[in-house]
């Protein structure tokens, strides 16, 4: 297969994955209205992903605090994910930030391409087993994953293949944040600049 071809093929096999369906969309718009709600009762939403997810989840959290005023906070600080994995080891680091920074109403949003991560698992149970309002998931490949059993809203993708995943998962969370601010189109700083 030649460039073209391949590129034609990816780009046709992605348009099938990221095409309308029903229930997506109105997982989609319980998630905005359980953002929606939990910033309005003063709490906020953790989000957390490994390796791309995590990028993802910086991305997510930056425009839905700056861009639709609603607080949400990652953490991909090296610092704190050295330190943590350090100290409790690496599946327990997403554990140990729910417990000292997840607050009761509180809302955890995890991504894991697989849905097999331990750290992202074992975060989800520190969740389940504190006082977060509800838990949110992203995740691909096989339906059955450890991860979509465990979350209230179980957002899934039809592949295998991790790029096809991930960006699925960035184009819904930046959907969810232009569903609350209204629009697609506003300007880059709250002044219209």
């Amino acid at each position: 297969m030649d460039s073209k071809e391949f590129l034609t093929s990816y780009l046709n096999d992605f348009s099938d994955l990221i095409k309308l369906n029903r229930n997506i969309v109105d997982q989609l718009v319980e998630v905005s209205d359980l953002l929606k709600n939990v910033n309005a009762e003063g709490k906020k939403t953790l989000i957390f992903g490994n390796g791309g997810s995590a990028a993802i989840s910086s991305h997510f959290s930056v425009d839905l605090t700056k861009n639709a005023g609603l607080r949400c906070v990652n953490f991909n600080e090296a610092d704190l994910i050295t330190c943590f994995s350090n100290d409790y080891g690496f599946e327990r680091w997403v554990e140990k930030a729910v417990d000292f920074y997840g607050d009761t109403g509180d809302l955890l949003i995890v991504i894991s391409s697989s849905g097999s991560s331990e750290n992202i698992l074992n975060g989800v149970k520190a969740a389940r087993n504190g006082k977060f309002r509800a838990v949110v998931t992203l995740s691909g490949f096989d339906k059955d994953n450890p991860l979509c059993q465990l979350g209230d809203i179980n957002l899934w993708v039809d592949s295998r293949a991790y790029n096809f995943v991930e960006n699925i998962h960035q184009v819904w969370l930046l959907a969810i944040v232009d569903l609350i601010i209204g629009k697609a189109e506003y300007p880059a700083n709250q002044d219209g600049s």
